[in-house]
């Protein structure tokens, strides 16, 4: 089948949606679709596949692709909110006749649903501001309305009450985010993967990143509400534990590390961010890897999306099979249970601080929940996904 997938916003970038998006575009590719991805330009040339070896290369390192697939850049302007861009991308659709739109774009669903064009709206949030409603209803009403894919189920429901959305198979279907477990396949132990990374440069001078250290986890972005001071505070209570922190936007790492030196914390490593493509490493040298959301929980868009997150990382941490201990969010309870993680409150420092502990002095403990995160992996790989997603169109 000729699939156009239309991006939501710029890529490269380091938004989580672009990721989301690309690693969308390569599970479909890899299911045998003849499959092309239009994105907002107008970087590098518009209109027009631009992806020479060097600028491919460079993006599968960025998000982590194994499998190529034409990338198509379109004019947009800043102004006109993507509604000029979302014009351009599905007339670029129907000029090489594809026989399905992809999206998490609104305005893109909206107009080919409105035209008659079979589309996939994909949706990870309530539609926030006074168009995006009408354009979600614009895109259900129309002709081409083929399948409403929601990442969790509290957000189907809500979409139901509020806006009227159908909640009946096929046409809306559930599904988290996903994971690619060839990238987790053979990774290597944690003392060996620190060995590696410190061959390589990639720890900064003056931590302790040694195998035989205790290492906590994070990766992901650092904004408010992905639990970094909880994270600190657990540092500084827990001395004989390294905290390895990888990821985040520039100005968010350079805040943080100025947090970090205020605090004298000598037990924490920042990295910064890290390419995809080398992101299971860093997971692997790992004990234990963390997700502290708190109670409300920043989009890069500022929004609060503690109610419908489904987080890469859960996905990756569960196929980088290491314990995980994680913030009791309802909303990760849809994946998360007591076989394959433990769950505490967000805001109790000492449950955190308790079960690091425990986990630190018992193995056994760490092996167990880790094998059965890996086994539960399974469930969420990209591919999968899409599978899903397509059936019966």
């Amino acid at each position: 089948m000729k699939i156009a997938v239309i991006a939501p916003t710029h890529i490269p970038a380091r938004r989580a949606n672009t990721l989301q998006v690309m690693k969308m575009a390569q599970a479909l590719a890899s299911l045998g679709h003849d499959v092309r991805l239009a994105a907002p330009g107008p970087e590098p040339v518009q209109g027009r596949d631009t992806t020479p070896d060097l600028f491919w290369e460079s993006l599968a390192r960025h998000y982590g692709l194994r499998r190529r697939f034409p990338v198509y850049w379109l004019g947009s302007n800043p102004r006109l909110r993507r509604y000029d861009f979302s014009l351009h991308a599905v007339g670029w659709a129907r000029s090489w006749n594809a026989e399905l739109i992809y999206t998490r774009l609104p305005q893109a669903a909206a107009v080919s649903s409105q035209l008659g064009m079979k589309t996939v709206f994909e949706i990870h949030d309530l539609p926030q501001g006074n168009l995006a409603p009408v354009l979600f209803r614009c895109f259900i009403r129309g002709k081409g309305a083929c399948r409403l894919v929601v990442i969790t189920q509290a957000l189907a429901v809500d979409l139901e009450h509020r806006l009227g959305a159908p909640l009946t198979r096929p046409f809306t279907i559930v599904a988290p985010d996903g994971v690619d477990l060839e990238r987790y396949a053979d990774l290597p132990s944690s003392a060996q993967a620190r060995k590696q990374l410190m061959l390589e440069g990639h720890m900064p001078p003056g931590r302790d990143f040694s195998p035989e250290k205790f290492i906590a986890g994070y990766s992901g972005h650092l904004y408010p509400g992905r639990g970094t001071a909880l994270l600190l505070e657990l540092a500084g209570r827990l001395p004989e534990i390294t905290f390895l922190i990888v990821g985040g936007e520039p100005q968010d790492v350079a805040a943080l590390q100025e947090r970090i030196r205020n605090q004298d914390l000598e037990n924490v490593i920042l990295p910064g961010f890290v390419p995809n493509a080398d992101l299971p490493r860093f997971q692997a040298a790992c004990d234990v890897l963390l997700m502290p959301y708190q109670q409300q929980v920043a989009a890069s868009s500022g929004g609060d999306i503690s109610r419908y997150l489904s987080p890469m990382k859960l996905f990756e941490y569960m196929a980088c099979e290491r314990a995980i201990i994680s913030s009791d969010l309802p909303v990760l309870q849809e994946v998360l249970n007591i076989d394959n993680a433990t769950l505490l409150p967000g805001d109790d420092i000492d449950a955190w601080i308790k079960a690091l502990k425990g986990l630190q002095i018992s193995p056994e403990t760490r092996q167990r929940l880790a094998r059965k995160a890996r086994q539960d992996a399974n469930l969420y790989t990209w591919e999968s996904r899409a599978v899903r997603i397509l059936e019966g169109i």
